[in-house]
């Protein structure tokens, strides 16, 4: 699929909506990608993931053991990923930061590609990242679905970063936000991290 494909495709399930949404970062936009609304097609998320693990799939020399996942956007899409690569699916949960629970293990020198379904500032990567690399474990790249802030290789800690599509609507902050300015439209708070 092409990229105009795939954006038409998130349109059409749904999962780019309007509004007035506060993000994770604490952020306000008029923009949700609600990738949920993917994950729940089972054949379009084999197809998508497929697309997205190509520069990992292909290469032998860079085969990955394990596939990691922040919680609980990312667990869909670490099973699916792990399915095509024929590796392990693993997910991190947040503790106060990211860890490794459920008996869930990396080894030493193990491959690593780390999968979300969205990535704005790379916060909840970065944190898996940090973990995979402490366990001395080597993370290959960062896969998603949708990028939809400027979340690059140097937000990544250096971490090649491959995406679907790339949705880039205003951020603003609650003091600059034009929607709690005019109060016209409601802000809804649709995603599963709780703001600190």
């Amino acid at each position: 699929m092409k990229k105009p494909e795939i954006k038409k495709l998130f349109y059409r399930l749904k999962a780019v909506q309007s509004g007035h949404f506060l993000l994770t970062s604490g952020l306000h936009s008029n923009t949700y990608v609600q990738c949920a609304r993917v994950l729940e097609q089972p054949r379009v998320l084999a197809r998508l993931a497929g697309q997205m693990v190509r520069p990992w799939s292909s290469r032998r020399q860079s085969k990955i053991d394990v596939v990691a996942a922040p919680a609980v956007g990312g667990i869909i899409m670490a099973y699916e990923v792990a399915r095509i690569l024929n590796a392990r699916a693993i997910y991190l949960e947040r503790v106060g930061t990211m860890v490794l629970r459920r008996g869930f293990t990396v080894k030493p020198g193990e491959r690593v590609l780390v999968v979300e379904d969205v990535v704005t500032t790379g916060g909840s990567v970065k944190e898996v990242v940090r973990v995979i690399k402490k366990l001395r474990a080597r993370v290959m790249g960062v896969a998603a679905l949708v990028n939809r802030g400027k979340a690059n290789r140097t937000h990544l800690a250096g971490v090649k970063l491959n995406t679907l599509l790339q949705i880039s609507p205003p951020l603003y902050d609650k003091r600059n936000c034009p929607f709690c300015r005019t109060g016209k439209i409601p802000l809804v708070k649709p995603g599963s991290r709780k703001l600190k």
